[in-house]
Protein backbone atom coordinates (compact mmCIF):
# COMPACT_ATOMS: atom_id res chain seq x y z
CA UNK A 1 0.00 0.00 0.00
CA UNK A 2 2.80 2.44 0.88
CA UNK A 3 4.56 1.68 -2.39
CA UNK A 4 1.39 2.38 -4.33
CA UNK A 5 0.88 5.78 -2.59
CA UNK A 6 4.50 6.72 -3.18
CA UNK A 7 4.22 5.89 -6.85
CA UNK A 8 1.07 7.98 -7.16
CA UNK A 9 2.71 10.93 -5.45
CA UNK A 10 5.81 10.62 -7.59
CA UNK A 11 3.90 10.37 -10.84
CA UNK A 12 1.59 13.29 -10.04
CA UNK A 13 4.39 15.66 -9.04
CA UNK A 14 5.70 17.84 -11.85
CA UNK A 15 9.14 17.04 -13.16
CA UNK A 16 11.83 19.55 -14.10
CA UNK A 17 11.60 19.06 -17.89
CA UNK A 18 7.85 19.65 -17.71
CA UNK A 19 8.42 22.98 -15.92
CA UNK A 20 10.93 24.08 -18.57
CA UNK A 21 8.47 23.30 -21.35
CA UNK A 22 5.76 25.38 -19.63
CA UNK A 23 8.23 28.19 -19.04
CA UNK A 24 9.19 28.26 -22.74
CA UNK A 25 5.51 28.29 -23.77
CA UNK A 26 4.83 31.17 -21.39
CA UNK A 27 7.76 33.18 -22.77
CA UNK A 28 6.54 32.60 -26.33
CA UNK A 29 3.02 33.70 -25.38
CA UNK A 30 4.27 36.88 -23.73
CA UNK A 31 6.47 37.70 -26.74
CA UNK A 32 3.53 37.09 -29.10
CA UNK A 33 1.29 39.40 -27.08
CA UNK A 34 3.96 42.10 -27.02
CA UNK A 35 4.46 41.79 -30.79
CA UNK A 36 0.71 42.11 -31.39
CA UNK A 37 0.49 45.17 -29.15
CA UNK A 38 3.46 46.79 -30.88
CA UNK A 39 2.00 46.08 -34.32
CA UNK A 40 -1.38 47.50 -33.21
CA UNK A 41 0.28 50.73 -32.00
CA UNK A 42 2.18 51.09 -35.26
CA UNK A 43 -0.98 50.36 -37.24
CA UNK A 44 -2.98 52.98 -35.37
CA UNK A 45 -0.23 55.52 -35.93
CA UNK A 46 -0.14 54.83 -39.68
CA UNK A 47 -3.90 54.30 -40.16
CA UNK A 48 -4.40 57.85 -41.41
CA UNK A 49 -1.89 57.23 -44.22
CA UNK A 50 -3.32 53.84 -45.24
CA UNK A 51 -5.79 53.92 -48.14
CA UNK A 52 -7.95 51.00 -49.28
CA UNK A 53 -9.91 50.58 -52.50
CA UNK A 54 -12.44 47.99 -53.65
CA UNK A 55 -13.28 46.82 -57.17
CA UNK A 56 -16.33 44.67 -57.89
CA UNK A 57 -14.70 42.30 -60.36
CA UNK A 58 -17.97 40.56 -61.27
CA UNK A 59 -19.54 43.89 -62.21
CA UNK A 60 -16.48 44.85 -64.25
CA UNK A 61 -16.54 41.54 -66.11
CA UNK A 62 -20.28 41.84 -66.81
CA UNK A 63 -20.48 45.51 -67.78
CA UNK A 64 -17.20 46.25 -69.53
CA UNK A 65 -17.40 46.84 -73.28
CA UNK A 66 -14.60 44.30 -73.73
CA UNK A 67 -16.79 41.62 -72.19
CA UNK A 68 -19.59 42.39 -74.65
CA UNK A 69 -17.08 42.38 -77.51
CA UNK A 70 -15.83 38.93 -76.43
CA UNK A 71 -19.38 37.61 -76.35
CA UNK A 72 -20.18 38.99 -79.83
CA UNK A 73 -16.91 37.73 -81.27
CA UNK A 74 -17.46 34.21 -79.94
CA UNK A 75 -21.04 34.13 -81.24
CA UNK A 76 -19.83 35.16 -84.68
CA UNK A 77 -16.93 32.69 -84.63
CA UNK A 78 -19.03 29.68 -83.61
CA UNK A 79 -22.34 30.54 -85.28
CA UNK A 80 -21.75 28.43 -88.43
CA UNK A 81 -20.77 25.36 -86.42
CA UNK A 82 -23.73 25.84 -84.10
CA UNK A 83 -26.14 26.06 -87.05
CA UNK A 84 -24.56 22.94 -88.58
CA UNK A 85 -25.11 21.01 -85.33
CA UNK A 86 -28.73 22.15 -85.19
CA UNK A 87 -29.27 21.02 -88.80
CA UNK A 88 -27.68 17.63 -88.12
CA UNK A 89 -29.85 17.16 -85.01
CA UNK A 90 -32.97 17.90 -87.10
CA UNK A 91 -31.89 15.39 -89.76
CA UNK A 92 -31.31 12.77 -87.08
CA UNK A 93 -34.75 13.45 -85.58
CA UNK A 94 -36.37 13.08 -89.01
CA UNK A 95 -34.65 9.72 -89.55
CA UNK A 96 -35.71 8.52 -86.09
CA UNK A 97 -39.30 9.58 -86.81
CA UNK A 98 -39.19 7.80 -90.17
CA UNK A 99 -37.97 4.59 -88.56
CA UNK A 100 -40.66 4.76 -85.87
CA UNK A 101 -43.36 5.51 -88.43
CA UNK A 102 -42.35 3.20 -91.32
CA UNK A 103 -40.55 0.31 -89.60
CA UNK A 104 -43.60 -1.95 -89.99
CA UNK A 105 -43.75 -1.48 -93.77
CA UNK A 106 -39.95 -1.60 -94.37
CA UNK A 107 -38.07 -4.73 -95.20
CA UNK A 108 -35.82 -6.04 -92.44
CA UNK A 109 -32.77 -5.04 -94.49
CA UNK A 110 -34.01 -1.45 -95.00
CA UNK A 111 -34.88 -1.11 -91.32
CA UNK A 112 -31.47 -2.46 -90.31
CA UNK A 113 -29.70 -0.06 -92.72
CA UNK A 114 -31.69 2.89 -91.35
CA UNK A 115 -30.97 1.87 -87.72
CA UNK A 116 -27.24 1.69 -88.50
CA UNK A 117 -27.38 5.10 -90.22
CA UNK A 118 -29.18 6.61 -87.19
CA UNK A 119 -26.67 5.07 -84.76
CA UNK A 120 -23.73 6.37 -86.81
CA UNK A 121 -25.19 9.88 -87.11
CA UNK A 122 -25.99 9.96 -83.39
CA UNK A 123 -22.35 9.06 -82.56
CA UNK A 124 -21.03 11.70 -84.97
CA UNK A 125 -23.40 14.31 -83.55
CA UNK A 126 -22.37 13.51 -79.97
CA UNK A 127 -18.69 13.79 -80.92
CA UNK A 128 -19.26 17.02 -82.85
CA UNK A 129 -21.16 18.57 -79.95
CA UNK A 130 -18.40 17.63 -77.49
CA UNK A 131 -15.73 19.12 -79.79
CA UNK A 132 -17.85 22.26 -80.25
CA UNK A 133 -18.24 22.74 -76.48
CA UNK A 134 -14.53 22.11 -75.89
CA UNK A 135 -13.46 24.57 -78.61
CA UNK A 136 -15.95 27.22 -77.48
CA UNK A 137 -14.89 26.89 -73.82
CA UNK A 138 -11.20 27.06 -74.77
CA UNK A 139 -11.70 30.24 -76.81
CA UNK A 140 -13.91 31.80 -74.10
CA UNK A 141 -11.32 31.04 -71.41
CA UNK A 142 -8.51 32.51 -73.54
CA UNK A 143 -10.50 35.69 -74.16
CA UNK A 144 -11.59 36.04 -70.50
CA UNK A 145 -8.01 35.54 -69.30
CA UNK A 146 -6.81 38.29 -71.66
CA UNK A 147 -9.54 40.57 -70.30
CA UNK A 148 -8.63 39.73 -66.69
CA UNK A 149 -5.01 40.67 -67.40
CA UNK A 150 -6.19 43.97 -68.92
CA UNK A 151 -8.46 44.64 -65.92
CA UNK A 152 -5.53 43.90 -63.60
CA UNK A 153 -3.40 46.46 -65.45
CA UNK A 154 -6.17 49.07 -65.25
CA UNK A 155 -6.74 48.41 -61.53
CA UNK A 156 -3.00 48.82 -60.89
CA UNK A 157 -2.89 52.09 -62.84
CA UNK A 158 -5.87 53.51 -60.97
CA UNK A 159 -4.39 52.34 -57.67
CA UNK A 160 -1.19 54.25 -58.41
CA UNK A 161 -3.07 57.35 -59.60
CA UNK A 162 -5.33 57.36 -56.54
CA UNK A 163 -2.40 56.51 -54.22
CA UNK A 164 -4.21 53.44 -52.86
CA UNK A 165 -2.20 51.04 -50.69
CA UNK A 166 -4.45 47.99 -51.13
CA UNK A 167 -7.19 47.18 -53.65
CA UNK A 168 -9.46 44.25 -52.86
CA UNK A 169 -11.59 42.47 -55.43
CA UNK A 170 -13.10 39.40 -53.74
CA UNK A 171 -14.45 38.40 -50.37
CA UNK A 172 -15.48 41.87 -49.20
CA UNK A 173 -18.70 41.67 -47.18
CA UNK A 174 -19.17 45.43 -46.89
CA UNK A 175 -17.45 48.55 -48.15
CA UNK A 176 -18.26 52.23 -48.18
CA UNK A 177 -18.96 53.75 -51.61
CA UNK A 178 -16.08 56.21 -51.16
CA UNK A 179 -13.56 53.34 -51.48
CA UNK A 180 -15.34 51.78 -54.51
CA UNK A 181 -13.14 52.09 -57.60
CA UNK A 182 -15.37 49.95 -59.86
CA UNK A 183 -16.83 52.90 -61.80
CA UNK A 184 -13.37 54.33 -62.47
CA UNK A 185 -12.17 50.93 -63.73
CA UNK A 186 -15.20 50.62 -66.04
CA UNK A 187 -14.65 54.18 -67.36
CA UNK A 188 -11.00 53.44 -68.10
CA UNK A 189 -11.92 50.18 -69.87
CA UNK A 190 -14.51 52.10 -71.92
CA UNK A 191 -11.80 54.60 -72.97
CA UNK A 192 -9.41 51.80 -73.89
CA UNK A 193 -12.13 50.05 -75.88
CA UNK A 194 -12.91 53.20 -77.87
CA UNK A 195 -9.24 53.82 -78.69
CA UNK A 196 -8.70 50.20 -79.77
CA UNK A 197 -11.40 50.39 -82.49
Amino acid sequence: MKNRVMRLRYSSSPSAPHFKHQEIKLKKSVLSILAILLFSLISVANAADFKVGVVDLNKVMEKSPQSEAISNSLKKEFQARDQDLIAKAKQLKQLEDKLARDAAVMSAEEAKRLENDIRSRRRQLTTSRAEFREDANLRRNEAVNRLLRKVGEVVSQIGEEEKVDVIMTDGVAYFNKRVDLTTKVLQRLEELHKTSK
